[in-house]
């Protein structure tokens, strides 16, 4: 959790720290802006000096008068005066260059943040506070909290303070009981990770700190562990050297070269770090973790030593040590550090059916006004009305029911254990129990690559010579090859230094011409692919305590056991690995040789004269060697087909094979080699170090040098190596696919491998276009590729970071409204920063639900933006499972999770929601007739615990038994997962049914109400019972009618209820008559109103089912 640089130094930072990402709606107008994007290249100025003060969307301005007020403006000017108080009360500190003495953390000149964890929303003193805010910000809680206070006013008393403060109470117990709980995890979880221990170098030696306890300027010791929970070193390497992995970062895998500082390399002892006086200059912490710039310098010397530091000499926080021993001065702590910076704070979700359902209980508040005010009307506002109008809107209250956030909260809370029960997506967490319902709501879902999709081992798969090639069930022909060539090699070499007359050295004459040739090329093909590359092979600790480098160098005969191999990518590794299953071993490497066994044990050495690393421009590497033992100079390169085509012999084949490869979901690689004589080396050397030293367009002359050897070059062969998928994840999206969710994938990786990935994966299917988007750079280049764009249907897009920056800066809404007609989306070169960006991109332009999921660092941000965030643990970590709402451990458990407990829990939070306001429009349907009979009068039908235990007791065991209804088995959900596209349209819970459990509240409530008037004879407290007895028969009933599958505790729940009231009559003497209701007469009674109240509903739904069924229930059948 904090950085530091390779002895050795980190920093961070973004290359456009004063360019704003965001540009406001209101910004000034721009005669460009009117410019159709459909437009010629002649017709477009390509002027930017204006560019920066347009608009990104074209969304018209809206008048903010009062309607705009009323209808959230207030929410927008309230929030703009907290944000403003909150600015003036936490000065925001300015983050500065910094300049860091080596050891001596009490010499920095400003305090800088403590290197700690810190992922919990409230603190001791704004826990109740704060969870009070997020409950009562909802209307639901807000108006219960109002009626309640109200209770207190002795004129606006209706019935006891209990029956109204309890259920209040006891939600916000749950409530805070909850959140406590998560507060406490999470606090356990950073403790945890703030107390682990590294080694920090001091002057009396090596001590043991806490994470927490690390300070800018502090010496630490890494070795060869897991995740770098320290701040930004400068790392400080025994052999110059290391590598590490970023995969938490930014998602990749690879390992990365660091290198340390030249002049510390001199240094006898660990010790003499503190005899020196020596500092780094860093600049301030940024977001862009891929660049970095500081010095080193020496001051005790003479003259002093300067040193320019880059990312090379860096480690950021969350990277990992993959091999040796680093020692770095820490440049950033805690919030400074990048991995941090990239990092949103977590936010409170709110699922969307919650806020349905706060929409839905406006209007009832609105319903509930307007009756009143209907109610004291017909009185003739007569007295004191204003205080009757209170009155009234107390008395009819329980439209509103409190206990709908208490079933919600506690079904929520349901739905989480069956998910983290299931036994097909063993390991499953539910970390957020707030949002369940959103799983089956989701229309876009945005995925990492690396971890996610892939298990980023790459597989060799194919060798193509171009008239011949080899897949993994015939790599024994090559071995065979392989072994005889350089059996040959062995012959001819022993006999020949035994005589000096060449023609003494025999012809392999055993094999045919044609074989001889195949086997030739064959072996030319592996020993080039043995040679170019920078894998470095490293030999792990031997049991009796030698050190790496010890074992490595004392090891002369190269044990296989031990031996692993570092890269900055995998694509190498899996190269080295097959040519050592071949017979052709990489077994040491150095900065100037590397040393090849060969089959029969011969260690061939060879010198490396140049190297020409990748790069994402050139998309090619190259290396010059000369062998030991005959002096022969070659120059080979490999890279990809797009940038050898031109660089190679003329051929017919290369271009058709790297297309059936591709199609095979392949990563292709072109392998090429090129003789060069002592005269031609020489002559590049001379010019290659000339143009090294050039002052103006250094990277032009270099590359133009090297260019000028890469022309005619033999094509040795075409390689292709697969990225092993995630288990099922062709068929897991091909279902999400089916259900209508559009998958984008936004991944740190490069262009070429994102592609091959979105093939292979089929994310993009075979069929299918690819239009890959150019790097652009200006608004007058995005313009015009998104006309190129505009113009294409029906065709996957791909795009990289920076072009997408581009794009989003000055067509916005244009780029995200053509990007998601696309059937699929491919983003790679993201930042974390870029993928949140991404997702709050589609919330607000689409208004449709999204849902992130990813396995690393680099993805928390994504995750925490999106409405539904998902983490994987996997070999990156755990840190975007335990930020993510959902954790899962495997990529296509995401299936199940969407389609079976997604659909089940929106389902039935849709039923058991609008059931418990139909239990409260029911009874306050019975309320409005009950005083329209007698006389407008504001008193309260059932008292004191009738309406306590109607809302409990009585009906609250079948309601809650909704949570285990289902309309569709999982193995149906999963075959036909079109019938996730329903639920996207949110027609469960709409303002459609919402008004027809109106109507049937209304129609139950006038029956049983006039049923009970019509039918009592005597006594009014026989309307209270046959009334109030029928109400609760009739709720059990309308529980039955709607279950659509039973479970053995339903019925359970049915006759508790039932058994509870009738047993509770005996203690209800207060309220009823005991005399009565043990008599036919209220039998019959109860049994009439209850009958004619659900008899025609129960009618209805048959007919319904008959003539209109739902689809789910035609494949049911």
């Amino acid at each position: 959790m904090f950085k530091f640089p390779c002895f050795k130094v980190a920093i961070n930072t973004d290359p456009h720290p004063d360019r704003p990402l965001l540009y406001s709606l209101e910004d000034e107008p721009s005669n460009l802006d009117e410019m159709p994007l459909m437009m010629s290249e002649e017709g477009f100025e390509n002027d930017e000096s204006d560019y920066h003060t347009l608009p990104r969307a074209r969304v018209n301005q809206r008048q903010r008068g009062l309607g705009w007020l009323l209808m959230g403006g207030w929410k927008i000017l309230c929030g703009s005066c907290c944000d403003c108080l909150a600015r003036m009360c936490r000065r925001t500190k300015e983050l500065k260059a910094r300049t860091v003495w080596l050891g001596h953390p009490e010499k920095c000149e400003e305090k800088y943040p403590k290197n700690a964890i810190k992922n919990q929303k409230y603190n001791f003193f704004t826990f109740v506070p704060g969870v009070l805010y997020q409950q009562f910000k909802f209307f639901l809680n807000l108006y219960f909290l109002v009626v309640a206070c109200s209770q207190f006013v002795p004129a606006l008393k209706i019935g006891y303070l209990y029956t109204y403060w309890a259920p209040l109470g006891f939600v916000m117990a749950v409530t805070m009981v909850r959140e406590a709980v998560d507060e406490v995890r999470r606090y356990q979880r950073d403790k945890e990770m703030n107390s682990q221990l590294y080694s920090k170098l001091t002057v009396r030696g090596k001590v043991q700190v806490k994470s927490s306890d690390i300070q800018v300027g502090d010496l630490i010791i890494v070795e060869k562990v897991g995740l770098l929970y320290i701040p930004t070193v400068k790392p400080f390497v025994f052999l110059g050297s290391c590598f590490i992995r970023t995969d938490q970062l930014d998602g990749e895998t690879d390992w990365k070269l660091k290198v340390a500082v030249v002049c510390t390399q001199r240094l006898p002892a660990l010790g003499d770090l503190f005899s020196i006086n020596a500092y780094v200059y860093a600049q301030k912490p940024q977001l862009d973790i891929h660049s970095f710039e500081g010095n080193f310098t020496r001051e005790d010397g003479d003259p002093q030593i300067h040193e320019s530091l880059s990312i090379d000499h860096t480690l950021w926080a969350s990277t990992i040590v993959a091999s040796g021993t680093v020692i770095g001065v820490v440049i950033y702590t805690g919030k400074e550090t990048r991995s941090v910076l990239n990092t949103s704070s977590p936010k409170n979700k709110v699922g969307l059916l919650d806020l349905e359902l706060n929409r839905l209980t406006k209007a009832l508040f609105l319903a509930q006004v307007v009756l009143s005010i209907v109610m004291v009307a017909l009185q003739g506002f007569v007295g004191p009305w204003f205080r009757n109008l209170f009155r009234f809107i107390v008395l009819f209250s329980y439209i509103i029911p409190i206990s709908l956030r208490v079933n919600l909260d506690m079904g929520k809370s349901a739905y989480g254990w069956m998910i983290m029960k299931d036994e097909n997506i063993p390991g499953t967490v539910v970390r957020t129990s707030t949002i369940p319902e959103e799983l089956g709501r989701l229309v876009y879902l945005l995925t990492d690559k690396t971890g996610t999709l892939t298990q980023n081992e790459m597989i060799f798969k194919r060798l193509h010579l171009g008239t011949v090639s080899y897949g993994t069930d015939t790599m024994d022909e090559i071995q065979s090859h392989i072994g005889q060539s350089y059996a040959q090699v062995i012959i001819l070499y022993h006999l020949g230094s035994t005589s000096s007359t060449p023609s003494r050295k025999p012809q392999p004459a055993a094999a045919p011409k044609v074989r001889r040739s195949v086997s030739s090329r064959i072996h030319e093909a592996v020993k080039a692919i043995a040679l170019c590359h920078n894998v470095t092979p490293v030999y792990e600790s031997r049991a009796n305590g030698e050190t790496e480098s010890t074992a490595a160098e004392a090891d002369q005969d190269f044990s296989d056991d031990n031996r692993t191999y570092q890269a900055s990518s995998p694509d190498e590794v899996a190269l080295v690995r097959w040519t050592e299953s071949v017979g052709l071993t990489l077994v040491n490497r150095d900065l100037t040789s590397l040393q090849l066994k060969t089959p029969a044990g011969q260690v061939l050495t060879y010198y490396i004269l140049q190297i020409f690393p990748f790069t994402s421009e050139s998309k090619r590497m190259g290396i010059i060697i000369r062998e030991e033992t005959t002096g022969d100079i070659t120059f080979y390169m490999k890279g990809a087909d797009v940038a050898m085509a031109s660089i190679v012999q003329y051929n017919d084949w290369l271009e058709e094979e790297c297309g059936n490869m591709a199609r095979e979901g392949l990563r292709t690689l072109v392998v090429a080699k090129k003789s060069l004589s002592e005269e031609q080396y020489t002559d590049f050397e001379n010019r290659f170090n000339q143009a090294k030293l050039s002052i103006h367009d250094r990277a032009l002359k270099v590359a133009a040098v090297v260019e000028s050897l890469e022309r005619e070059m033999e094509l040795l062969c075409l390689t292709g190596v697969e990225d092993q998928l995630q288990a099922d994840v062709r068929p897991t999206l091909e279902l999400l696919r089916n259900a209508g969710i559009k998958i984008w994938m936004l991944t740190g990786d490069k262009l070429e491998t994102a592609t091959c990935i979105a093939k292979s994966s089929h994310l993009v299917s075979r069929s299918q276009d690819i239009h890959v988007f150019r790097s652009v750079s200006n608004r007058g280049e995005a313009h015009l590729e998104l006309n190129a764009f505009r113009r294409k249907h029906d065709c996957a897009l791909v795009i990289s970071g920076d072009s997408l920056e581009v794009c989003l800066r000055y067509y916005e809404h244009e780029f995200v409204e053509l990007a998601c007609q696309c059937p699929a989306v491919v983003c790679c070169r993201c930042s974390p920063t870029q993928k949140a960006q991404i997702v709050h991109l589609l919330k607000q332009h689409t208004a449709n639900r999204t849902c992130a999921i990813g396995d690393g660092g680099n993805d928390v941000s994504m995750i925490q933006a999106a409405d539904c965030g998902i983490g994987i643990e996997g070999k990156e970590g755990k840190q975007a499972s335990l930020a993510a709402d959902f954790s899962i451990t495997q990529f296509k458990h995401i299936g199940r999770l969407l389609m079976v407990h997604g659909r089940n829990s929106y389902k039935r939070s849709a039923a058991l929601g609008q059931f418990v306001m139909h239990r409260g429009m029911i009874i306050s349907t019975m309320q409005a007739v009950f005083s329209s009979i007698f006389y407008f009068a504001s008193v309260p039908l059932y008292q004191g615990f009738l309406m306590v235990g109607y809302s409990t007791i009585y009906t609250m065991f079948p309601v809650f038994s909704l949570v285990l209804d289902q309309d569709v088995k999982p193995e149906m959900a999963l075959l036909y997962p079109e019938l996730y596209k329903d639920l996207t349209k949110g027609r469960s819970l709409s303002f459609k049914t919402f008004l027809i459990w109106v109507l049937i509240s209304i129609y139950q409530g006038g029956i049983l109400m006039y049923g009970a008037l019509v039918l009592f004879e005597s006594e009014f407290v026989h309307v209270v019972a046959i009334s109030f007895t029928a109400l609760i028969l009739t709720e059990l009933l309308m529980v039955a009618l709607n279950i659509r599958t039973w479970h053995w505790l339903m019925v359970l729940a049915e006759f508790l209820s039932l058994g509870c009231y009738i047993a509770s009559l005996a203690f209800l003497n207060e309220y009823f008559d005991l005399g009565f209701i043990t008599t036919p007469a209220f039998l019959w009674k109860v049994s009439v109103i209850t009958v004619v109240s659900c008899l025609p509903l129960y009618i209805i739904k048959y007919l319904k089912r008959k003539f209109s069924p739902p689809s789910y229930s035609k494949l049911s059948s």
